[in-house]
């Protein structure tokens, strides 16, 4: 998943540079994520449903579910082994919590960091926020979404849930995937970002 990675890391640095509006932004970011789904270089669909793949579907973009959190970095995080769709553990430690507010309630969620990017010079400022919602198991894959970020400058840090994606594995058996730790489960529809895939 690290050409995801990279593409979603490049849309959040371009579109500070482009003054392009927050709607241009989030289209661009998903018509560059359609492109690589439609891709046989690099999807993660099998060959047969890359050859009938139209594009993903989204909720309409909604800039209410871009919040910005405060962030409190965890100092002496303990890492532990994250578990996946597989008998994969990788090790992951949270990097910081992040509190915010939607609907007018407040919320936190955890945000990790993996020990085994962190030590890539292209991956070492990226952080990973795995959750799940009440559209999962509906409207989005059941398995939870995730949402690239990178370590902030500040003590806050700017969630979008418009542009939370599926786990490979959502699309394809074969990969394997964080599972979101049950204290990201969040008890409320965020119908924002992708939706699950039609088949």
């Amino acid at each position: 998943m690290k050409l995801l990675f990279s593409i979603i890391l490049l849309f959040m640095f371009n579109s500070k540079l482009t003054g392009q509006t927050y709607k241009d932004s989030i289209l661009d970011f998903q018509n560059h994520l359609n492109e690589e789904y439609s891709n046989p270089e690099e999807s993660p669909l099998t060959k047969k449903d890359i050859k009938k793949f139209k594009g993903h579907e989204y909720f309409p973009i909604d800039e209410s579910f871009k919040v910005k959190a405060q962030f409190e970095r965890v100092d002496d995080a303990v890492p532990f082994l994250m578990k996946t769709t597989t008998s994969r553990l990788p090790t992951y430690e949270i990097y910081g919590v992040a509190t915010f507010e939607l609907n007018n309630q407040e919320f936190k969620l955890n945000i990790y960091q993996s020990h085994k990017l962190r030590e890539t010079e292209e991956y070492r400022d990226y952080l990973f926020l795995p959750f799940t919602d009440l559209t999962n198991g509906d409207s989005t894959y059941s398995g939870g979404r995730f949402i690239d970020l990178e370590i902030p400058t500040s003590d806050h840090i700017t969630i979008d849930f418009n542009k939370a994606y599926n786990p490979y594995c959502a699309y394809n058996p074969k990969y394997s995937c964080p599972i979101p730790p049950p204290e990201n489960s969040l008890p409320i529809a965020i119908v924002a970002g992708i939706k699950k895939i039609k088949k």
